[in-house]
């Protein structure tokens, strides 16, 4: 079936871009959670002004989400969490607990959803966290988690 996405879904596409995908992630996936659009005649022909819009917009935050990974290398992000012996995890560390460690050491607001760890973070130490702020712009960063 092809959609025509009205919000970025990772590793498919970005608002405006016309994509062919199963009918099944089409309707109990994309469309119930608003992010495409069936493609008709009429979806096609929005598809051109938002491609339009949105090469506008990011020509014009290109440069501030470089500033903004460049302010989140420097930040020194904390994640306190409970732990038990040899520095396990009681449960493991959310996108969520990360994006509010970041606004407390001085960063931006952040959406969880744009976070990317490469597997759960169950143990104290430092991570490895990126943070997908432009299509073309990544920050990668160091979150401490720390007993607490």
């Amino acid at each position: 079936m092809k959609v025509v996405l009205t919000r970025e879904v990772r590793q498919l596409g970005a608002p405006g871009d016309v994509v062919e995908v199963a009918d099944g992630y089409a309707r109990n996936f994309l469309l119930p959670r608003g992010l495409g659009v069936r493609a008709t005649s009429g979806a096609m022909k929005q598809t051109e002004q938002i491609r339009r819009t949105r090469e506008v917009r990011e020509i014009r935050d290109k440069d501030r989400a470089q500033e903004i990974a460049d302010g989140l290398a420097a930040l020194r992000i904390r994640v306190p969490a409970r732990a038990g012996e040899g520095g396990r995890l009681f449960g493991a560390v959310t996108h969520e607990a990360v994006a509010e460690a970041i606004l407390k050491a001085g960063g931006p607001k952040v959406d969880r959803r744009r976070l990317q760890v490469e597997g759960p973070i169950k143990s104290l130490g430092a991570h490895r966290v990126s943070l997908r702020l432009h299509p073309e712009v990544e920050a990668e960063f160091t979150v401490e988690v720390v007993a607490g």
